[in-house]
């Protein structure tokens, strides 16, 4: 990437979505939603690969390039750039469990690539990020619920 491309990146993030034993559906919808994504804007897709973490723990990464049926990826596989590398497939593969199947993408949020860019022109930089698990909003929300409606059967009674 030229100076002036790398002045304008956005954010790059990377996600792990793994598929426990016996649990995986591909029924296409993951590869057509994230073309979209690509097609939209929002993102640009870095690198793919797939894991197979077999039941005695040893694991398998399989660039895009050389999985049999890509589908709607097609599409994606040629811009990607493989930045992943061994060290980094061990480190994601130790979060599956045995016996999983696991996408990993990297990806640049172009939605926010102007901020990024206008951060890094006023003296910023991004020391931090995070994500929150959907699963524990999903608690929190849940917990609030219950906290209220534990309060307003406490009033009632009172």
């Amino acid at each position: 990437m030229t100076e002036q491309a790398l002045d304008g990146l956005g954010p790059v993030d990377y996600l792990v979505i793994e598929f426990p034993a016996g649990e995986a559906d591909f029924s296409g919808e993951i590869a057509e939603e994230l073309v979209r994504l690509v097609e939209a804007g929002t993102i640009r897709l870095i690198d793919a690969i797939v894991l197979t973490k077999d039941a005695d723990g040893s694991v398998d990464a399989v660039e895009f390039e050389d999985l049999e049926d890509l589908g709607p990826l097609v599409a994606l596989e040629a811009e990607l750039a493989e930045l992943l590398a061994a060290e980094d497939v061990e480190q994601l593969a130790n979060a599956m469990e045995p016996g999983s199947v696991a996408g990993v993408i990297v990806y640049e949020n172009l939605w926010a690539a102007p901020f990024a860019a206008a951060a890094r022109r006023a003296g910023g930089q991004l020391i931090a990020s995070g994500r929150i698990p959907i699963q524990a909003i999903i608690a929190s929300l849940e917990a609030d619920e219950a906290d209220e409606a534990d309060e307003a059967n406490e009033e009632e009674g009172a």
